[in-house]
């Protein structure tokens, strides 16, 4: 019988103290003569998110050796870099929702979303700065602004119905891999582990964030709308054409999913008989079992470079986050 994976909060069990820093750092930091800023940063804190990339850096950084108190410092500056993408991608996707609640540009309006995306941005630089570690602000720089190229060219590939897989997985790897390799990056880093065991946390956090990112995809088509957060077939109706429908539009031949793929991009909206098409095209050309062998690969290959460390009550815990990061449901 197969081990069921374990729950986020075993995983991370023992950094519990320091991601509950970790957010404490995050409240400190927001603070601001100018009331709204920590009003909304307090909104965004309390809305659920899961600390997934601090969790990797602070995991990391153990794993390598490292017990100071500049890793949850780290950790908080991932945090608010991770959360100005939010912002400003929820203006772009125009997406009401975030984790079930209104978007911060929903409540407050685009002009101050985007000013405190600004200020969130220009604040993680100056946190990092607090310490003489010009090779993490470098790496963070190079990691964020692969996640705006990322943002721009999503933008350029938005309502095309015809993008490729490559094209897709580039995305994705700016976006989202990246971060995830930093953090694991960062905690070597820490550690002063050798340039070799640097590299497989990159690797391990950059495989990670891809199987990650592939899985919130599919939850647009196997999620439930109030576990997820937002409507179902939301990144449809925003235009984005993720990788169980790039394999559906592959395979099908006789031009119907195309053509409701093309009419829900167009309309911004999908009807409940589009969709249940839609579905039934998936399931019939097995288009979600291919895009989560796909996500399997990632967690292997995720899993493969940990083993350039000894065995650890931390190496588990990395191990086993690939594996709950398969069985999302939200």
């Amino acid at each position: 019988m197969e081990k069921s994976p374990l729950a986020l909060a075993q995983i991370f069990e023992p950094i519990r103290a320091d991601l509950e820093q970790v957010d404490r750092e995050f409240a400190r930091h927001v603070q601001s003569q100018v009331d709204l800023i920590p009003k909304i940063g307090q909104y965004i804190q309390t809305s659920g998110g899961k600390r997934v990339r601090p969790a990797v850096l602070l995991m990391a950084a153990r794993l390598s050796g490292y017990r100071g108190d500049r890793a949850v410092l780290y950790a908080a500056v991932v945090e608010f870099i991770h959360t100005a993408t939010l912002v400003h991608d929820d203006i772009i996707d125009e997406s009401e929702l975030r984790r079930g609640r209104l978007a911060v540009h929903s409540r407050w309006g685009n002009d101050i979303t985007v000013l405190l995306g600004d200020y969130l941005y220009i604040k993680s630089m100056a946190m990092a700065l607090t310490h003489d570690a010009i090779d993490i602000v470098r790496l963070l720089c190079d990691v964020t602004l692969k996640m705006i190229e990322g943002e721009l060219y999503q933008l350029t590939k938005n309502g095309d119905a015809d993008i490729t897989e490559e094209e897709h997985f580039d995305i994705i790897r700016r976006k989202t891999a990246y971060l995830f390799g930093g953090c694991a990056q960062i905690g070597g880093v820490l550690g002063k582990v050798s340039s070799e065991q640097e590299q497989a946390l990159r690797e391990y956090g950059f495989n990670l964030g891809i199987a990650f990112q592939i899985v919130d995809d599919l939850l647009d088509f196997t999620g439930d709308a109030q576990s997820v957060g937002k409507p179902l077939a939301s990144d449809l109706r925003e235009g984005k054409v993720t990788l169980p429908l790039i394999h559906l539009l592959r395979q099908s031949n006789d031009g119907t999913a195309s053509a409701i793929v093309r009419e829900v991009i167009a309309s911004r909206a999908a009807t409940d008989d589009q969709w249940a098409d839609l579905l039934a095209g998936l399931k019939q050309h097995a288009s979600i079992d291919y895009a989560f062998r796909r996500a399997e690969e990632y967690a292997e290959r995720a899993k493969k470079p940990l083993y350039a460390f000894p065995p650890s009550a931390e190496r588990d815990a990395l191990l086993a986050l690939p594996d709950y990061v398969l069985s999302r449901d939200r």
